[in-house]
């Protein structure tokens, strides 16, 4: 079955500032109503915050809702060197965003992809936690979290721990490509975002009516993330707790990120949601209204503890 996604009349944009982090500028976007509880958005990885137009679409009518590229991707800066990524400075950024965008009130974040792997850094930053109500998380682990996984199935030697290790190795193949150096630009730049919409399509069942102007360019930019992180977290795990209530959307039919890796999560946030959905890594995007629902239920619970 192929999903068309239905960005083509989005919510119109209410506000659009550029918020300085520490010499980067990162292009926001408001839509909603002020009155209401905010949600923040932050887009993965090979995307902009375009992706999200369709869940807006869903939720702009009961909510203040804030997007923003960020650093490398849509409109925000690109800088040149791999170690302007790492996570630190993407925490910072979603700071920066938050004190620009709702100062006073706590935001209840939403994140996919690499957005939710940088949204995990700010998540389990103690100077961060009193800014975030809540946090949804679809299809992007924690890399500290993933490092003691990998790690304790490699000390397990058992046939069941090796294989979910192997199998998630072998899911995430193109990460090592990623790593070498100047292919993964030179590819982007060379038909690779011409064949993103395939690629939609045949692998992911997805037919896309729109594909953003600023694709190469954030594929090419966006590798950065991959080359200032997963080495340094895969193989020297910090200890990344939350309090932040969590509600965790596992993708089951997700072929980049196995549901496993969240196996124990609750070590790391004990405040846990966990929701399974039989769905691939960028379907639940293409078809938001079930993720629509969840988020009101979810921002609404949340809301009722902080009250009561």
């Amino acid at each position: 079955m192929t999903v068309a996604v239905q960005i083509a009349c989005p919510a119109p944009v209410t506000q659009q500032l550029m918020v300085n982090s520490s010499g980067v500028q990162l292009a926001t976007y408001r839509w909603g109503n002020p009155a209401r509880p905010t949600l923040l958005l932050v887009h993965g990885y090979p995307d902009n915050h375009e992706v999200w137009l369709p869940l807006i679409n869903q939720l702009a009518a009961d909510f203040q809702i804030i997007a923003y590229d960020v650093r490398g991707a849509g409109a925000s800066d690109k800088p040149r060197h791999p170690r302007d990524y790492r996570l630190p400075l993407l925490a910072d950024d979603l700071e920066a965003v938050i004190l620009a965008h709702s100062p006073t009130q706590p935001v209840h974040l939403i994140a996919h992809d690499w957005g939710s792997i940088q949204s995990w850094e700010g998540v389990t930053e103690p100077r961060l936690q009193k800014h975030l109500a809540s946090y949804t998380s679809i299809s992007g682990p924690c890399l500290d979290h993933v490092g003691y996984w990998m790690g304790e199935r490699g000390k397990a030697r058992t046939f069941g721990a090796l294989r979910q290790l192997v199998g998630q190795l072998l899911s995430s193949w193109y990460i090592a490509f990623f790593h070498l150096p100047l292919l993964p630009e030179l590819a982007w730049r060379h038909g690779m975002a011409k064949l993103w919409p395939r690629f939609l399509r045949q692998v992911e069942g997805i037919r896309p009516v729109r594909i953003s102007s600023t694709q190469s360019a954030d594929g090419q930019h966006g590798v950065k993330l991959y080359r200032a992180n997963f080495i340094r977290s895969l193989f020297t795990p910090r200890q990344r707790y939350t309090q932040v209530p969590v509600q965790l959307v596992v993708l089951t039919r997700d072929r980049f990120v196995r549901p496993q890796l969240f196996d124990n999560l609750q070590h790391w946030a004990p405040n846990l949601v966990r929701r399974e959905v039989a769905a691939g890594h960028w379907q639940l995007l293409a078809e938001p209204a079930p993720l629509a629902g969840w988020i009101k239920e979810f921002v609404a619970a949340k809301g009722q503890q902080l009250r009561s």
